[in-house]
Formats: C-alpha cells, structure tokens, sequence
C-alpha cells in the first residue's frame, strides 16, 4: 500500500514540474530582457522594430523575436501609406527626394532601458524606407547595439543598411539580415509560409548564431 502511495507522490511532483515548464515557456515571449545562457545578448534587454507593408518583414521580425525575445513593436505613420502600390511608390520617391521624415504615431517607451535595438526595413526605392529613417532619427540610440534586417523584391536592399550606419554614428551597428521578400510590383505579397518561412527561419538561426547573439 505505501509503494502504491509513493508512485502516486513521484507522479504528483513529475506532473507539477511538467506543468510549471509549460508555464514559463508560454510566459517567457512577452520578457524583452534575453534570459541567461542565450549568447552574448545574455541579460540585455531587446527592442526588435519593423516596417513592414506586406508582412514579410514581420515574419522576419517574429523569426527573430523567437530566438532572441526581446519587445516586437511595429511602425505606424500618423498619416498611412496609399493602399495603391503605384501611389505609394510616387510618395516615396517624392520624401527621398525632399529628405522628407514622416511622422510616427508609433511610439516607444523608455528607449533608454534598451541595450540592443533590431531594425527591420523593406527595400523602398533601392533605399531604406522614410518611416526607419523617422525613427532613426528621433530616437537616442548613443551606446547602444543596433541590427539591422531586411526583405527585398530580389535587388537586395540597396542603401539601406549603410543609412543604418550613417543614422546611429555612436551606436555600435552589426551585420545586417537580408532576404527576399515579396514582389507587391507583381502581386506577389506574403511569401514566408511553407518551405519559405523554414528557409528563412533557418536563415534566421545561423545569422544570429554568426553574430554570436545565440548559441
């Protein structure tokens, strides 16, 4: 009878164990700071921030986000893009020619706190985006470790990451993520899904794990 009582307890205290690993992994996603034993980004707290029209780049963004943590935040204008790909096109080429900074109704919260900054961007142009540069450009990123990553329709992402480069002067800018994307031009919008999204995932993996930033 106590044997039967015994397996009964290593059962219970099996279980309970079981249980409370479910709990912290389904908890763990929302923690920006990286927990211990992840790489040299170990302890840091993580802001990944993205631009993305089609999706691309925030499947990319998620990638990142589940081998790292860190807080995922999205660019929204106060003032959206045209839905229409041509009208947007004509707006885009229109900011970079005037140097044009579109407002951001996306904010973000005691940037200061963060120690590593991931900076996603579609090619627009052959340049980076107008909205990245906005956010570049107003916040404080002095000290801190900047990455940048990208889709592109297949002409690679031009000048962006040396606009990363020329915004952050005193942060310490990595080597950038690039990969293709979508051809909105075509129609062809969301493609990371299938064997894509394990393609990029892996991508993904082996990108991070060069920079040193997991294991």
């Amino acid at each position: 009878m106590r044997s039967v009582e015994a397996v009964g307890l290593i059962i219970m205290v099996v279980f309970n164990m079981l249980s409370g690993c479910s709990k912290a992994q389904q908890t763990s996603g929302g923690n920006s700071s990286v927990p211990s034993g992840t790489g040299s980004l170990a302890g840091k707290k993580v802001l990944i921030v993205y631009l993305s029209r089609t999706k691309n780049t925030q499947a990319i963004a998620q990638m990142i986000q589940k081998e790292v943590s860190g807080k995922l935040v999205a660019l929204e204008l106060v003032k959206p893009y045209p839905q229409n790909y041509q009208a947007q096109v004509a707006q885009v080429v229109q900011e970079n020619n005037a140097g044009f900074l579109p407002p951001l109704k996306t904010t973000i919260d005691s940037m200061a706190a963060y120690d590593v900054i991931f900076a996603g961007f579609p090619t627009w142009d052959m340049k980076m985006p107008p909205p990245m540069k906005s956010f570049l450009k107003q916040y404080n990123l002095s000290g801190k470790t900047v990455i940048p990553f990208n889709t592109h329709a297949g002409y690679g992402v031009g000048s962006g990451f040396q606009t990363v480069k020329d915004l952050c002067p005193n942060s310490s800018v990595l080597e950038g993520f690039t990969i293709k994307g979508g051809i909105e031009r075509d129609g062809v919008l969301f493609v990371m899904e299938g064997e894509k999204e394990k393609q990029a995932q892996g991508a993904v993996k082996a990108w991070l794990q060069k920079l040193k930033l997991v294991k």
